[in-house]
């Protein structure tokens, strides 16, 4: 069976994440081991971000070549971008819980310029998914995978705007919004990455 290697980490990173942010597992585990799940989480999107800009060229394509290569390699490297400020955001909260796990609220901290890069990604890889037969992989970009990655970096930026600090109180603006959006965001994410490996074994030569 064929799959495609990025879908993985995109899979299970999603897991760590939805998982994570559901209260009776923090409360369960503890705020050590939430913080610890979201990074674990976070690494995973990030090995799968480099297998895809990887698989996407060491450098951006000419424009004038291919505009579905070239929006796809900037997909892609945006999209490490932002996975690697998950890493660090999810980081900062691991060590903060570690130094006092008393005072850590939440393993996740939603991360506004993480949420932006991924929103950015997903802009830049809609025009390679309606340019599809122009992908030097065809099933590189798929409507309805580029379009559940949109959705889950929407619900990702909603969960960034719950989480902004209010000065008067230092309270988060609503963690309500944080929970929701990072639960729905991972979801979709998740959902991609399995539609896009189902895909591709589909279209896979049945073994002889």
């Amino acid at each position: 069976m064929r799959l495609r290697r990025e879908s993985w980490g995109f899979a299970i990173g999603s897991v760590f994440f939805a998982v994570g942010v559901i209260p009776w597992y923090a409360s369960a585990v503890g705020a050590i081991a939430d913080a610890a799940t979201f990074f674990a989480g976070s690494i995973f999107f990030t090995a799968a971000g480099f297998i895809q800009l990887a698989l996407s060229g060491r450098r951006p394509p000419k424009r004038s070549s291919s505009i579905a290569d070239f929006w796809d390699w900037w997909s892609a490297a945006v999209q490490f971008v932002g996975t690697l400020l998950f890493n660090v955001s999810t980081g900062a909260v691991l060590v903060r819980a570690i130094q006092d796990a008393s005072t850590a609220s939440t393993g996740w901290v939603p991360d506004a310029w993480g949420s932006i890069a991924f929103l950015v990604s997903s802009c830049f890889a809609l025009v390679a998914a309606y340019r599809q037969d122009e992908l030097w992989d065809r099933n590189a970009r798929t409507a309805h995978g580029v379009w559940l990655n949109m959705a889950g970096s929407i619900f990702f930026g909603f969960s960034a705007v719950g989480a902004i600090v209010l000065p008067a109180t230092g309270q988060l603006y609503n963690l309500a919004w944080v929970n929701l959006g990072t639960f729905l965001g991972a979801i979709c994410f998740f959902l991609a990455a399995v539609l896009a490996r189902r895909e591709l074994d589909e279209a896979a030569p049945a073994a002889s």
